[in-house]
């Protein structure tokens, strides 16, 4: 049988087969990308306009006259702050209370559990603000109305679907033979709950945990209508600066500091959350 030459043999390659274009795909992309880039982009140069008046396509003048007088501003601070001790204090709260719930949803069988399981869901599946409608009308009665602990408890049922759905998920995906192995070498359960379950289970933790921490902070119709008039959220005074000073330049401005927040959160979440968390996590 003749042999081939080692030459012959390395020039034999698999034809090269050609992906057509999707350009429909790509098309969508770019729509997709415009429709949320170009409003923040707007905003953003807002923010730093003096003067923009139609039929301008770009602002006459730029400057910082609006962040001075925006950031002088005792109220701004007070916003600022009261947002951030509500969102830290409500995401401890959801944590302490959901991450056991959900560890109990996941590895527990006990009846009625998917019932109550989905019933987390029920309270995004209904128009939000005729729930915050009645909620209200109890916290009327409970005199929680226009105080921070009945911001922080509306708040806290908006995080339920982030705390719950997510972990849950993590825990069914942890490696059950790796706690197996840990108990039979004698490990307690706190040790392997410890040392098995919440490395495996973490990363996607931390992102339900920053996904409630932002969304608890950007979080509007609760703090307006169980808070006012004594709570203002930074959410609040920006609908406030807008609708009764008319200017758009205060309203930029303090979009912009809104947005400061979640791109430190995201920022974290790229160190904590590794690419395949969230599909570890919902492969269960």
């Amino acid at each position: 049988m003749e042999r081939l030459a080692p030459t012959t043999i390395a020039t034999r390659r698999p034809p090269l087969v050609r992906i057509p274009t999707d350009w429909t795909g790509i098309v969508f992309a770019v729509l997709l990308s415009a429709a949320v880039i170009v409003p923040l982009l707007v905003v953003g140069v807002w923010a730093f306009t003096e003067v923009w008046r139609y039929p301008n396509v770009i602002p006459q003048q730029f400057g910082l006259r609006f962040w001075n007088q925006t950031l002088t501003r005792a109220d701004v601070w007070a916003a600022l702050t009261l947002s951030l001790q509500l969102s830290t204090v409500v995401t401890l709260l959801s944590a302490a209370i959901c991450l056991p719930a959900a560890y109990a949803f996941a590895r527990l069988s006990f009846p009625g559990r998917n019932v109550l399981f989905f019933s987390f869901l029920a309270g995004h599946a209904f128009p939000k603000f005729g729930l915050l409608i009645a909620i209200a009308a109890i916290f009327l009665q409970l005199n929680l109305i226009g105080t921070f602990w009945g911001v922080v408890l509306i708040q806290l049922v908006g995080t339920l679907l982030f705390m719950i759905w997510i972990p849950v998920a993590a825990f069914q995906s942890v490696d059950r033979r790796m706690e197996e192995a840990a108990r039979d070498v004698g490990a307690g359960p706190f040790r392997v709950f410890w040392s098995i379950t919440l490395p495996q289970a973490g990363p996607t933790i931390a992102a339900a945990v920053l996904l409630s921490f932002v969304g608890t902070f950007y979080e509007t119709e609760g703090a307006w209508l169980i808070g006012a008039p004594g709570i203002r959220t930074m959410p609040v005074l920006m609908i406030s600066f807008i609708n009764n000073q008319m200017v758009i330049q205060y309203g930029a401005v303090l979009s912009v500091m809104l947005w400061v927040p979640s791109f430190i959160a995201l920022m974290f979440a790229r160190r904590v959350i590794g690419g395949g968390a969230f599909a570890r996590g919902f492969g269960g």
